[in-house]
């Protein structure tokens, strides 16, 4: 199963999306599939079947799937099946739907796959979506060449080829924010057979008792924390650029804006250099766990968070580029292992991880001029590489690593 290759570049609104947790890929990609179906060819029908195929039916009770499928189809009656060995040829998270008569005779049947980030694609390509940006790089090197040639910020280039980019940033970030409030102030334990605590709360409190560093690295992990746990819980997120990754981004720009006092402006400009790194990274290799593993995710958001942090602290395009590469780099392998299939263990300390790691990036390349050996570009080709020579049990299957620990 080879990740996909030659992938378009289409802009911001593949990145960040809306929605409901606990996966962009298992839970909310399956859910618009069925309301695509519902409302089309699926219309009329008595009663429905859905069909999930490789790692979306081997972690799909994990996350949620059967209830995302069933919700959508409500009233009507949806007989889910499980064929977690099965793997269809376009992708891992593929998803028959199926319209039945009264006899229990099917009338309609569509076959798409969920691809990462809530997007989905069939036979006649990506389905449905917002505005598609028309770029005019595929590349880093090339964008990096642009901003060079025009003496223009990333972020300034992203604004040219965006519709109505800062209103609907804006719209992101309060997003954003109200989920990590959210986050910060619930206690208890999250839903499922793995009984996890919520620890936001707790980790905001010890961090704001420290001093230095230990205080700042406390307060991201905090605020990363809040919003992952918020997307465990089923609550309402944004892609950044998947929901198994949502903490990474919000989290240390919520530290920035809140702590270091930058203008909400600045955050919407670092969340449009965030997200180009993001689609890059989506067009030249994967945001999807079940093709990349969790380099995919985690390892996207924390090179996303760092070069908007290295933006925001006034790094150079190279510098941002640098911080951007710096955090994939040192997230290359990453397995996809959630424990009996939900976004919980070790996914929501991941986040935290991720966090601070992308800060740590950015400061590292901030301390240079921008150059060094190994490009954004070659990173994400090797990633794209790694991720197709990963074992299936590593990617989003909760057949290998941490996830063989609990069965």
């Amino acid at each position: 199963m080879p990740v996909s290759k030659c992938k378009p570049l289409r802009g911001l609104r593949e990145i960040y999306r809306i929605g409901m947790g606990p996966s962009s890929s298992h839970s909310m990609g399956p859910r618009r599939a069925a309301e695509i179906f519902r409302d089309g060819d699926g219309s009329g029908a008595d009663s429905f079947r859905a069909t999930l195929y490789g790692s979306l039916a081997a972690t799909g009770k994990g996350h949620l799937s059967d209830v995302a499928v069933r919700e959508a189809f409500e009233p009507k009656e949806c007989k889910i099946n499980w064929r977690p060995r099965t793997f269809l040829p376009d992708h891992p998270n593929g998803l028959k739907l199926e319209a039945l008569d009264g006899d229990g005779k099917t009338t309609a049947a569509w076959t798409v796959f969920s691809t990462g980030g809530g997007e989905l694609t069939d036979g006649n390509g990506i389905v449905g979506g917002g505005p598609v940006a028309e770029y005019p790089f595929r590349t880093m090197d090339e964008l990096m060449q642009l901003c060079a040639n025009e003496e223009l910020p990333i972020w300034a280039v992203v604004e040219r080829h965006e519709r109505d980019l800062w209103s609907w940033l804006g719209e992101i970030w309060d997003t954003m924010q109200q989920c990590l409030r959210r986050g910060i102030d619930r206690e208890g334990i999250l839903p499922g057979p793995l009984k996890v605590k919520r620890h936001a709360p707790e980790k905001m409190s010890k961090a704001l008792e420290m001093k230095g560093a230990l205080r700042e690295m406390g307060l991201i992990s905090a605020y990363a924390l809040a919003v992952i746990e918020e997307n465990a819980a089923g609550g309402t997120i944004v892609t950044a650029p998947t929901c198994g990754s949502a903490g990474v981004v919000p989290g240390l720009l919520y530290y920035l804006q809140k702590h270091e006092g930058f203008e909400r402006q600045m955050i919407l400009q670092a969340l449009a250099t965030a997200g180009i790194v993001g689609a890059l990274i989506k067009a030249n290799a994967s945001i999807s766990g079940a093709e990349a593993g969790c380099q995919g995710e985690v390892g996207a958001a924390s090179s996303m968070a760092a070069a908007a942090v290295a933006q925001l602290l006034g790094g150079s395009v190279p510098q941002v580029e640098y911080a951007a590469e710096m955090a994939m780099e040192h997230s290359l392998g990453m397995t996809c292992d959630p424990i009996l299939g939900y976004v919980q263990i070790p996914c929501i300390e991941r986040n935290a991880a991720g966090a601070t790691r992308a800060y740590t990036c950015a400061g590292y390349a901030l301390q240079g001029d921008g150059s060094h050996r190994i490009s954004f570009d070659e990173v994400i080709e090797t990633m794209r590489q790694t991720g197709e020579d990963m074992s299936a049990d590593y990617r989003e299957t909760s057949r290998a690593g941490l996830a063989a620990l609990k069965k």
